[in-house]
């Protein structure tokens, strides 16, 4: 059973010849269907927002032509580009998780949606030059007065004087809007986001993670235990499997030192970068699966016609004894449930 997909009954018929054959019985409530539908199109509403932002000129920093921090020399072109990445954040994750593909690819393409409605949002408000802004720039130096909007420059000897970026002869888009584009680094969020996602999300099915044991030997649960049984209820998994699951974070990491090596960003709007994707990849993460070490392979159940848009009053959550992983519908449409689990304690839960 996919938990995240949409319920279907499987139920056999038995031919006159006595060979078994298989009906599949397929009930989508409305209300369901429309749920999903609805958050897809928010979305895409929020990564269309992304877009938009894209394409708005960002504030523009004055700066000063003896900066060394943006004296850098431009290269055409990026050591990773923009479509490398998407196809290795995006398009990557999404075939891996493809057989998961409704909680899986909602959680990826939440955190991939909000990274980048934040990350070119944030550009726009903090116009921040990019280290190889003067290259790109070509200032007339003949009208270093005429653009000054601070400094001591004129008047002390030495001292900075900042200008505006109508100074700069080349004016074009490449120096407009990529120019001033620093903060934060999109390559690097958009990267961190869709990699860390597919991360986690390889750890969850290989149930990958720390082993558990008991934080203090006073404690109670390690008391209670044998000797013999504490190591193997606290093994690491296997190393081949933790190589498997850190190389997408691996490739994050090479793709935001990329962008310091090819000098289109300062060292903080990397790291900023970075932390906010894995931010975002940590939420959609966490809103559609379990927790790695409680996962054991299943995300959150899928919805059904009575909870698609929210929940009973007084549940406290997804794995209480009104279980969403073991609802079951027959071909009238009803809901019926085998006896409830509770996933995060494993015990069986009472019905009402």
């Amino acid at each position: 059973m996919a938990p995240d997909s949409n319920r279907l009954e499987q139920g056999a018929t038995t031919t006159a010849a006595g060979e078994g054959s298989w009906r599949v019985h397929v009930h989508l409530p409305k209300r369901l269907i429309v749920s999903y539908i609805l958050d897809w199109v928010l979305i895409i509403g929020i990564a269309l927002i992304g877009y938009g932002f894209s394409r708005v000129s960002p504030n523009h920093r004055p700066f000063s032509l003896t900066d060394p921090s943006i004296s850098f020399p431009h290269r055409d072109r990026d050591t990773v580009s923009v479509s490398v990445v998407a196809v290795v954040a995006l398009i990557v994750p999404a075939v891996i998780i493809l057989w998961e593909w409704n909680a899986g690819w909602l959680g990826l393409a939440i955190a991939l949606a909000g990274t980048w409605m934040a990350t070119e949002g944030l550009k726009d408000l903090f116009g921040k030059p990019r280290p190889d802004m003067l290259a790109r720039c070509d200032p007339d130096l003949s009208k270093i007065n005429a653009f000054a909007v601070s400094g001591l420059g004129s008047r002390l000897d030495g001292a900075p004087t900042l200008v505006t970026w109508e100074i700069c002869r080349n004016q074009a888009r490449e120096l407009a809007v990529d120019g001033f584009s620093s903060f934060p680094s999109g390559h690097s969020s958009f990267a961190f986001a869709g990699l860390t996602y597919l991360t986690l999300w390889l750890c969850t099915k290989l149930s990958i993670g720390f082993p558990y044991l008991a934080h203090s030997p006073l404690s109670p649960d390690l008391q209670k235990q044998e000797r013999s049984t504490i190591r193997k209820q606290g093994a690491a998994p296997p190393v081949y499997l933790l190589v498997i699951v850190f190389v997408p974070l691996a490739v994050a990491f090479f793709i935001a030192a990329s962008r310091w090596f090819d000098y289109r960003h300062h060292g903080f709007d990397i790291i900023f970068g970075s932390v906010m994707g894995i931010v975002f990849a940590w939420i959609g993460f966490r809103l559609y699966h379990l927790p790695v070490m409680r996962g054991a392979g299943w995300s959150w159940g899928a919805r059904d016609g009575t909870h698609a848009f929210f929940r009973s009053v007084g549940l406290p959550s997804h794995v209480c004894a009104d279980n969403w992983a073991t609802a079951r519908y027959t071909s009238t449409g009803v809901e019926t449930r085998d006896q409830d689990v509770d996933l995060e304690s494993g015990r069986k839960a009472a019905r009402d």
